[in-house]
């Protein structure tokens, strides 16, 4: 009995997690450093680097739930100035739950530089990406397998894995000191990604993103400027959707951030269960031409005692020649690194 009943408790865990994993956006990625993803946010901020970057994201989420959501991210993107566009690409991988759910994306980018004004710009980006999907039978146990006493094997027709091509777009709008606001859709061509051998399309992914940047002191050197940027981050897909609101604080070479992650008074999964996700704080250090960010998610969830929130790590490395730190032709969308 007690053996049987730990299959039960494997059993439901796994179809928990497969149900949380089907509602995050098939099991796309979500990091709450959105920025220092630029890639990953919107195909727009390609090459929105003085010359060259390099970036990777590390996040565990949920360590306390058996298995969890592991993610990584590594990315690199050049900005052609004397072309007005930028070129990237971008690996994610994420894997999900006991029964090893796994979600490998590659993905090349283009973005355009439009100069409207001396400081207003606008950059519209284009994503194709190849998605493979994947999952570990054999660490799976189904229904069918406790009612034939622990039969090795399931009768369920499961796919190993399956793969797709998938097409986004995004664009951004920017004053050149003060803020910016973009847009990315993702999933334009709509791709079938089911495991189950039928027909199951992914719903088109909306992102709204924005920001402004408050100036408190400078004294004409950027390494003694404190600046506040206000960000928001909207995502919706089909019946879901999550908003981020807050606000980074840089003193060199120090950032400090905290948003809050939710949409209370507006929505709620059930009555009386408002839409609280949780507390995002976030601490960086700038050295040199690296940065280096790390972010707990404090769950305020009903979740709260038992997934034990989210670290995340990120790195971008920016290089560039001495020749382009100097150029004064470039244009940069002024957003947040983290």
């Amino acid at each position: 009995m007690k053996k049987r009943a730990h299959y039960i408790k494997l059993s439901f865990l796994l179809i928990l997690l497969i149900s949380i994993t089907k509602e995050t956006s098939a099991q796309a990625p979500q990091f709450s450093q959105f920025y220092a993803n630029a890639l990953y946010l919107n195909p727009g901020l390609t090459g929105n680097t003085t010359q060259l970057r390099f970036a990777t994201t590390y996040r565990n989420q949920w360590p306390s739930i058996p298995g969890g959501f592991n993610s990584y991210t590594a990315a690199f993107d050049y900005n052609i100035e004397e072309a007005k566009s930028g070129v990237g690409f971008l690996a994610t991988h994420d894997k999900a739950g006991s029964g090893g759910l796994r979600y490998t994306n590659l993905a090349g980018f283009y973005a355009a530089h439009l100069q409207l004004s001396r400081k207003l710009g606008f950059r519209p980006g284009l994503k194709l990406s190849y998605t493979l999907r994947d999952v570990n039978q054999s660490s799976l146990l189904f229904a069918d397998q406790i009612a034939r006493d622990g039969a090795p094997t399931s009768l369920e027709n499961i796919e190993d894995g399956i793969n797709y091509v998938d097409i986004g777009f995004g664009a951004v709008l920017a004053h050149i000191e003060k803020y910016w606001v973009g847009f990315s859709l993702d999933h334009l061509n709509r791709p079938n990604y089911s495991l189950l051998g039928n027909e199951s399309f992914l719903p088109v992914k909306l992102s709204i993103h924005g920001g402004w940047n408050f100036e408190i002191e400078s004294k004409g050197n950027h390494f003694s400027t404190n600046t506040i940027r206000l960000i928001a981050h909207y995502k919706t897909q089909q019946n879901w959707d999550q908003l981020d609101i807050g606000a980074y604080y840089e003193t060199f070479p120090l950032i400090f951030g905290l948003w809050y992650r939710g949409i209370p008074g507006f929505k709620a999964y059930e009555p009386g269960y408002a839409n609280n996700d949780a507390l995002v704080m976030l601490v960086g250090l700038k050295v040199n031409d690296l940065r280096i960010g790390y972010s707990y998610d404090v769950t305020i969830s009903r979740l709260v005692s038992n997934t034990g929130g989210a670290h995340e790590i990120s790195l971008i490395y920016e290089m560039a020649s001495l020749r382009k730190k100097r150029s004064r032709k470039r244009f940069l969308v002024p957003c947040a690194k983290f």
